[in-house]
């Protein structure tokens, strides 16, 4: 299973959907809460070119958000991805 790679905030109900649909796909990951630490979202932002959270990671593609990962869901793709 790929690397999984999520950034997050304390206060995100997409940030929780996110992680809970990874949870029921079994596939673990690491969160990098981006209010934990000065410098973090910007970190992200730099990474990602987007300032909303989430924003995940499979590997190295990026995902987007929440809507992209369930898209793929819906798409019947995660699960290919969650394989590699």
């Amino acid at each position: 299973m790929p690397e999984i790679l999520i950034y997050t905030t304390t206060i995100c109900p997409y940030c929780t959907m996110a992680k809970k649909l990874l949870e029921r796909k079994g596939a673990g990951y690491t969160e990098i809460n981006v209010d934990s630490r000065p410098g973090l979202r910007q970190e992200m932002v730099e990474k990602t070119r987007r300032r909303t959270v989430p924003q995940i990671y499979i590997g190295d593609r990026h995902i987007g958000g929440f809507d992209d990962l369930h898209a793929l869901d819906m798409q019947h793709e995660l699960d290919a991805l969650l394989r590699d």
